[in-house]
């Protein structure tokens, strides 16, 4: 059985006809009798009742149609199926994010990756840094944009940095009010407010963004009060909310509001988090450089990265 003796049994059960069936497959009669003679000899059973004034479908016949017409017309659009995929137009595509990503760059590189390959089914998972440089390495995700680890990200990843943001301070709203931490115009200066207790990701999860704060305090002379790590920006937001302590974070989470918080600039040289995307050097599908090249795009504009 292939796909020309499928073709063959459609034509003659779409006409009912053995003449005007072989007239639209562009064949004389008797091969198209043949051919159908030997599906049913290769399927044990009658596909029609003939006789010298018409042809018709056995119940048999009938059902099997159901079952043929869409195989088939699957098999014949598998050559526009693998074009496709060669252009990238169709596939699928994991992408992990760390959590700060959810407020600058994603949303961004979503819509505009969705609006130039509408086709392609894009999988969000939100994970740690550490998380995404594993999955990326075994192949369970396709790329991800995550905070990168210095010196340098393992060798048999590719990286594009996206955007490059000060770290700004947020803090609980009842501390400006109570009086221990003093801003002018949202505006934190000196340094004073760095012995206040601080939260923090964990350095297993994200040590450039641990190691930029951390570096950030002693550059001036402090040591950072750690009250209290989180993995999550949304739970450390969640922790500054009910006064457990500040915390610095990228300029882009002032679009997280979040009740009892305030976000203030760091006056004088704030550090600056670099996210980027990353992907397995060499393992590229068409849909996967499509993604890359509208991330490029995003790169070359930061000033619409954020959100916008």
């Amino acid at each position: 059985m292939d796909l020309r003796q499928l073709r063959h049994f459609i034509a003659v059960a779409d006409t009912l006809h053995f003449g005007r069936a072989a007239e639209r497959l562009g064949m004389t009669q008797p091969p198209l009798s043949q051919s159908i003679m030997a599906l049913e000899r290769e399927l044990g059973v009658a596909l029609f009742t003939r006789s010298k004034r018409s042809v018709a479908l056995t119940p048999f016949g009938r059902q099997w149609l159901d079952h043929v017409r869409p195989a088939a017309d699957g098999i014949a659009a598998l050559p526009d199926i693998a074009r496709r995929l060669r252009a990238g137009t169709i596939g699928s595509i994991t992408l992990s994010f760390v959590s700060t990503a959810d407020y600058s760059v994603l949303p961004r590189l979503v819509r505009d990756y969705a609006a130039a390959s509408p086709d392609v089914e894009l999988g969000l998972i939100e994970a740690t840094s550490d998380v995404q440089t594993a999955g990326l390495l075994d192949g369970s995700i396709d790329a991800g944009i995550l905070i990168p680890t210095r010196p340098a990200l393992p060798a048999m990843l590719d990286y594009l940095p996206l955007s490059k943001e000060p770290l700004i301070a947020a803090v609980p709203e009842t501390w400006i009010h109570n009086g221990r931490i003093v801003a002018q115009g949202g505006v934190i200066d000196g340094s004073d407010w760095m012995a206040l207790p601080l939260i923090i990701f964990p350095a297993r999860v994200s040590p450039d963004f641990h190691e930029l704060v951390i570096g950030f305090y002693r550059s001036r002379d402090r040591e950072p009060i750690v009250r209290q790590e989180a993995i999550q920006m949304q739970t450390i937001i969640s922790l500054v909310s009910a006064g457990i302590g500040m915390a610095l974070v990228p300029a882009s989470m002032r679009h997280l509001a979040r009740t009892g918080v305030r976000y203030l600039t760091i006056a004088n040289d704030a550090p600056s988090l670099e996210t980027g995307l990353a992907w397995r050097a060499g393992t590229e599908t068409a849909a996967l450089r499509s993604l890359v090249a509208t991330a490029s795009k995003i790169a070359m504009d930061p000033e619409r990265s954020f959100g916008s």
